[in-house]
């Protein structure tokens, strides 16, 4: 992403998405800033004690997170920072710095740290890591859409995504709805087909009630 980030032309940040209002640049925005987060709650000390930990999956759970005042400033804030951008590859610029901030940190982190999220959820560091790499998948797939390009996610980060979304789902149940796209060689529990249908990116609609039968995991995604 970082790559595509930093080579944008200013016709290519003002592309529409499927995350209307957002065009390119409003998106790009909005990803980086879900990375930026880690950055954000490991500055902040450790919460010692409070409500039981949320999990990755629990992190998506539809509730005042996701409500539309909580969105409706998600998408006014990402929309007037990417207003004033200081051209298009402003968002690529901050992906690199984020990044190059942030790996030293994770790795001088303990496995058990703890964060608090900006709701007010207390994770494990590494649950919370697991949510940033869903934000930057399935945002990632919208912005190579927009641009008209090829997805550029990594074997890695795709399988932890599926693992979100498919984990002990029943894989016979899940090629019966999604023939064809439930799973291949290379990706045992299902293809990026499969999860550009249960996340609403395959431009067609799918049986959600069956999908939950087979043990898919639908998450509320702002």
């Amino acid at each position: 992403m970082q790559k595509v980030l930093l080579h944008l032309s200013e016709s290519d940040a003002v592309l529409p998405t499927r995350c209307v209002p957002w065009d390119v640049a409003a998106l790009s925005v909005h990803t980086v800033g879900a990375l930026h987060r880690v950055i954000v709650s490991l500055d902040e000390v450790p919460p010692e004690s409070g409500p039981d930990l949320v999990s990755a999956v629990g992190y998506y759970a539809p509730d005042v997170r996701f409500s539309p005042a909580v969105n409706e400033d998600r998408v006014d804030s990402a929309m007037e920072q990417a207003a004033r951008r200081s051209d298009a590859q402003e968002a690529g610029r901050v992906l690199r710095d984020t990044w190059r901030a942030l790996e030293p940190r994770l790795e001088a982190e303990p496995v058990d740290r703890v964060v608090l999220t900006r709701h007010g959820d207390r994770m494990l560091l590494t649950d919370f890591l697991v949510t940033r790499v869903v934000e930057l998948v399935l945002h990632g797939l919208d912005l190579a859409d927009a641009l008209g390009r090829e997805p550029w996610t990594g074997p890695a980060a795709l399988d932890t995504v599926r693992e979100v979304l498919f984990e002990g789902v029943d894989p016979v149940e899940l090629e019966r709805v999604l023939p064809g796209r439930a799973a291949t060689a290379g990706a045992p529990l299902a293809s990026l087909a499969a999860v550009r249908a249960v996340t609403g990116r395959a431009g067609s609609d799918v049986d959600r009630t069956a999908l939950e039968a087979a043990g898919v995991r639908f998450l509320a995604l702002g």
